[in-house]
């Protein structure tokens, strides 16, 4: 283990203390060591008094309180350290309370505290030292750069803690940025399944009461239609409940094995199988047209176009009274272009409930957009142009 790394956890506990603990230990430490110049004097100098020491007290004492009053700590040890240096005279060796009360003031202080701290112990020290006969000139650079010093020590301090808050500032933003996100993907992967199942149900539901409808009337007069007609709703209701497992499988944990039963979504390429099974089931002429070479698709681009087909052949269904539906796919350099026509009412009828609204919104989705309105010879007609990426051309089912 390197030293470092063993030195660590002491630094972390010892932030971590009671300030005041801490404090009140630096503060006797201070004490301790200003009181050693009288307790050990130099030749020459006078031992330690109890005037002294109380004087030499002051410089130490306030520290206590230097984080919870940091100016009126520095302004007392400011006092306190020329009194002691006049008292006993030469003045101390080390200003040792106040290195500390001046390291505490630029860690802490506000900017107009910090520099009158600076110049006040500037011009102080070089006062002090003037009183002393003989002082030569290294221990007046000794002093003046103690207390440039620790002024610049507070400094770093003040700055690495600003740092700190700020990377811990940043961290929390990214945490928060990162949830906001989260919460947006399911509030839109919710929306997503809402819409596949919206399309899925109208779509089943609506071939199932046109059969549903059709079967009393012919089961009399055409047994084998309206067995045909039982079958498709059945066929229709399996269906929709395995799209239904597909889609709510996403909601469940997987578990191993799981993901492999599970069917892709349905794309363009399971079109023409739509396409015929509504012309099957609803009694409708239908037809898909091709034009120009078709392009793969973003996997969300395939199944919006699968979807916007279908909602729009349900619409047809259950609202437009129609004969025959149109669907064609116009496969252009840079989109696809999607169009459903029908021979019914037209958008005069405002039974569409929600189904126009999923159009558009899986189209805008895709980076997309849709019209709906009336055909070029009546009926009613939905456009999509989904974008389409470049690449090698993708077979129709």
């Amino acid at each position: 283990m390197s030293f470092r790394n063993a030195l660590t956890p002491v630094v972390t506990r010892w932030r971590t203390a009671n300030p005041y603990a801490v404090d009140a230990a630096l503060a006797a430490l201070v004490l301790f060591a200003v009181s050693l110049q009288w307790i050990f004097p130099s030749e020459g100098d006078e031992r330690l008094t109890w005037r002294g020491w109380l004087i030499g007290a002051a410089t130490a004492v306030p520290l206590i309180w230097r984080r919870r009053a940091p100016f009126a700590t520095a302004c007392v040890v400011s006092v306190a350290t020329p009194v002691q240096a006049v008292y006993h005279a030469p003045p101390p060796d080390v200003m040792y309370g106040g290195m500390v009360a001046l390291y505490t003031i630029a860690a802490q202080g506000r900017r107009w505290e910090r520099r009158l701290m600076l110049v006040g112990w500037l011009i102080g020290v070089v006062v002090t030292m003037h009183h002393k006969d003989g002082e030569r000139a290294y221990e007046y650079a000794f002093q003046l750069m103690s207390v440039v010093c620790a002024y610049a020590l507070g400094m770093l301090a003040r700055v690495q803690r600003a740092y700190t808050a700020e990377l811990e500032d940043r961290a929390g933003r990214l945490e928060r940025e990162r949830a906001a996100d989260t919460a947006r993907a399911r509030a839109e992967e919710r929306a997503r399944i809402a819409r596949d199942m919206h399309d899925i149900l109208a779509h089943a539901v609506s071939l199932m009461v046109v059969q549903a409808e059709a079967g009393p009337v012919v089961v009399r007069k055409d047994p084998e239609r309206a067995e045909a007609a039982f079958d498709t709703i059945a066929s229709t209701g399996r269906d929709a409940m395995a799209q239904l497992r597909r889609i709510l499988g996403v909601l469940k944990e997987e578990r191993p094995g799981e993901a492999a039963g599970r069917l892709p979504q349905p794309g363009v390429a399971a079109l023409p199988g739509l396409v015929r099974q509504v012309g099957q089931s609803a009694g409708l002429r239908t037809e898909l047209r091709t034009r120009g070479e078709p392009r793969p698709l973003p996997p969300d681009t395939e199944v919006a176009a699968y979807r916007v087909v279908q909602e729009a052949l349900t619409n047809t269904v259950k609202h437009a009274y129609a004969s025959c539906a149109t669907v064609q796919l116009d496969w252009a350099e840079d989109c696809l272009m999607l169009t459903v026509t029908d021979d019914g009412r037209g958008p005069s009828v405002s039974g569409g409930g929600h189904g126009l609204i999923g159009i558009r919104e899986r189209a805008a989705a895709c980076g997309g957009s849709a019209e709906t309105g009336s055909g070029p010879d009546g009926g009613f007609r939905v456009v999509v142009r989904l974008p389409v990426s470049v690449g090698r051309p993708a077979a129709l089912g």
